[in-house]
């Protein structure tokens, strides 16, 4: 990355303001209504067609404490062994969408589906007798549904004060119609996290061949970026996210530390001003974007955000820990597109005649990036035809990405 990027402070959204909005005016003071007004305005204006598409909510009980233990067991867990981590992962009934056993992947990732009806029913992780136990690890589960589920109150929250503003309840039903949502434990590797699996891999003596310890982003320098996490678009509805941790650590230590250079390394595509953005948010927040389908269900006036996650220069040693909770419509969920914005339909198209010529939005693209992160986004309007399913759009949307044709099949 050249010179110094430009930052987007994330408006900052109060927990207490997020619950008023969403709940029923009729006791609240006129006063208290017209600064709720102005609130909802401006909530709408961030993730709306012109704003960025993400805005922090501060404030959340206990988000902070269950952050503070749930982040750190992200790293422990993607530098185990094997074996251990699979019984680990059984006990708390976790899996994982990344190929663990690679010891050259850029991230190591720790899912579990949470259901809405689970919410209000309290979190149990009794243990069964004869299971395998880790003291380490022993409030895995309970920590990662606990925080799972106060993400998913949030943003059904947020999807009931939009839902107010763009008309209908189209956004909250969808959520509660899906029944579920898709809790991500994130550990984004250092260079030295790849070694230590390494050398582990050979005192067990496991055959591996010899491998660059950069090989892991030589995708990335062919695209002239350095990144744990390749630009796309989220097609669910809503993306809620901690703030990331970051850990300095080698093979016998490891110590949380202040946000390198200031932000997040979260980067987006500022679509009216055609230029690149890094995300700051403070560490106490947790972040909410905008995916597709809600975009499209909105009508358009919601608008989701072409975002990655960006590497720190020179840090050998330095990963990056998040835990992010995925927000979706039911698999049934049609899409109608007569009443979305036509030009948005294609407006992300790489072959569109402004990013061919760079003049899209009031930016300049003089070193050609918005025009290269482009070329790896398929554009909405070759993903999404009118009627379609989610199922069908979040198939179509994975081929186009990450198929043995798509724009980016080495993720």
């Amino acid at each position: 990355m050249e010179g110094k990027p430009e930052i987007l402070q994330l408006y900052e959204l109060q927990y207490s303001d997020l619950i008023l909005l969403s709940s029923n005016k009729s006791q609240q003071s006129p006063e208290e209504i017209r600064r709720l007004e102005t609130v909802s305005e401006i909530v709408m204006q961030n993730l709306g067609p012109t704003g960025p598409g993400l805005l922090s909510i501060v404030g959340v009980p206990k988000a902070s404490i269950l952050r503070q233990a749930l982040l750190p067991l992200a790293r422990k867990l993607s530098l185990l062994n094997n074996d251990n981590r699979k019984l680990i992962l059984k006990e708390h009934s976790l899996g994982s969408d990344v190929p663990l056993k690679d010891l050259d992947r850029i991230v190591s990732s720790f899912a579990m589906q949470m259901k809405y009806e689970q919410r209000t029913n309290g979190v149990n992780n009794k243990k069964m007798e004869g299971e395998f136990e880790d003291e380490e690890f022993k409030n895995l589960g309970r920590v990662f549904k606990e925080l799972g589920f106060c993400m998913m109150e949030l943003g059904l929250c947020l999807a009931r004060i939009c839902d107010r503003v763009v008309g209908g309840h189209e956004l909250e039903h969808s959520l509660l119609q899906s029944g579920t949502a898709k809790g991500r434990l994130i550990h984004y590797h250092s260079r030295i996290d790849n070694f230590v699996l390494k050398e582990a891999a050979k005192r067990k003596g496991r055959r591996i061949s010899q491998v660059n310890l950069g090989n892991e982003v030589k995708v990335c320098d062919e695209k002239k970026l350095d990144l744990w996490q390749q630009w796309h678009y989220d097609y669910g509805i809503f993306t809620i996210l901690t703030a990331p941790m970051f850990m300095l650590s080698n093979a016998n230590f490891e110590l949380e530390c202040e946000y390198p250079s200031d932000h997040t390394y979260l980067q987006i595509l500022d679509p009216e001003k055609n230029r690149v953005l890094m995300v700051k948010a403070s560490m106490e927040s947790l972040i909410v974007q905008v995916g597709e389908s809600a975009d499209v269900l909105s009508k358009g006036k919601l608008r989701a955000t072409l975002h990655c996650v960006c590497r720190p220069e020179k840090m050998e040693n330095l990963s990056r820990e998040n835990f992010v909770v995925f927000l979706q419509p039911a698999w049934s969920k049609n899409f109608h597109l007569s009443d979305y914005p036509m030009e948005r339909l294609t407006s992300s198209s790489q072959d569109s005649e402004s990013y061919r010529e760079g003049t899209h939005g009031a930016g300049k693209d003089s070193n050609g990036l918005t025009q290269n992160i482009h070329q790896l986004v398929p554009p909405l309007h070759s993903r999404l035809k009118d009627g379609m399913t989610f199922a069908e759009f979040s198939r179509e949307t994975t081929k186009q990405y990450y198929g043995s044709s798509g724009l980016q099949p080495n993720r």
